[in-house]
């Protein structure tokens, strides 16, 4: 049907009608759940009073690093080299551009899902010389069904105060007009600033393997929020 250009069109009525109220809710969910990962990072470095020394001892401690890393197999999910660099150092007195030692460095990032091993491994990469380990850092993985699972929590949550807030009224709801997704994401996606292992053991240490180290996984919070519009049945006031 058209509608002449000269007839005055209906006018919105966003806050709903005697014959058709509507009502808008908040739906909330707060999941702790225990992480499904833990992320270490690994600082590998050297230092030499000529290039080449300094940056065949990073390659060496690098190698280490990676065949130690790799050696847990499955347990290891992703392993990545995320920076490398070799610098010079200056002397600070005297003229002219004179190197006083070079410094080199690796940082890596490995990712895990079996914490017995991250336990074990953390340990014995910070053993190593000039290894630093920070970290862990605990999360649930991008696409982990807890993410839906609050999700759909949070628009229960708003059918049923909806439903509350119509109870009171002595009717009920009618239909859903506007359902809006707000949110459902970690609080704290890497969990709270954790502690800094590090070792810097002297070249050629040797000894007994230290023991693996107890690490309590950090639980995970998951809030989702939705914004929800029903009409109502009109109520008899």
């Amino acid at each position: 049907m058209t509608i002449p250009a000269d007839e005055p069109r209906a006018a919105a009525t966003p806050y709903g009608t005697p014959e058709a109220p509507r009502v808008a809710v908040r739906g909330e969910a707060h999941l702790e759940v225990e992480p499904e990962i833990a992320r270490i990072g690994i600082s590998v470095a050297a230092r030499g009073k000529d290039r080449r020394t300094a940056l065949e001892d990073l390659t060496r401690r690098n190698a280490a690093v990676l065949e130690l890393v790799t050696s847990y197999g499955e347990a290891v999910e992703r392993l990545e080299t995320g920076h490398f660099s070799l610098t010079p150092e200056l002397t600070a007195r005297g003229r002219g551009e004179r190197v006083r030692t070079y410094h080199g460095a690796v940082r890596l990032t490995a990712e895990l899902a079996d914490f017995t091993a991250l336990g074990e491994l953390t340990t014995r990469l910070a053993d190593l010389e000039l290894t630093r380990v920070d970290g862990p850092w605990w999360a649930l993985r991008p696409g982990s069904p807890v993410h839906r699972k609050a999700r759909q929590q949070a628009v229960r949550e708003a059918v049923q105060r909806a439903r509350e807030y119509a109870e009171a009224l002595g009717t009920s709801l009618a239909a859903l007009v506007e359902l809006a997704d707000i949110g459902a994401e970690n609080a704290e996606p890497y969990g709270r600033a954790p502690g800094r292992m590090r070792a810097m053991a002297a070249p050629g240490a040797a000894g007994e393997a230290a023991a693996p180290l107890a690490l309590e996984p950090e639980r995970q919070h998951v809030r989702a929020q939705v914004n929800a519009r029903f009409t109502m049945v009109p109520p008899q006031l």
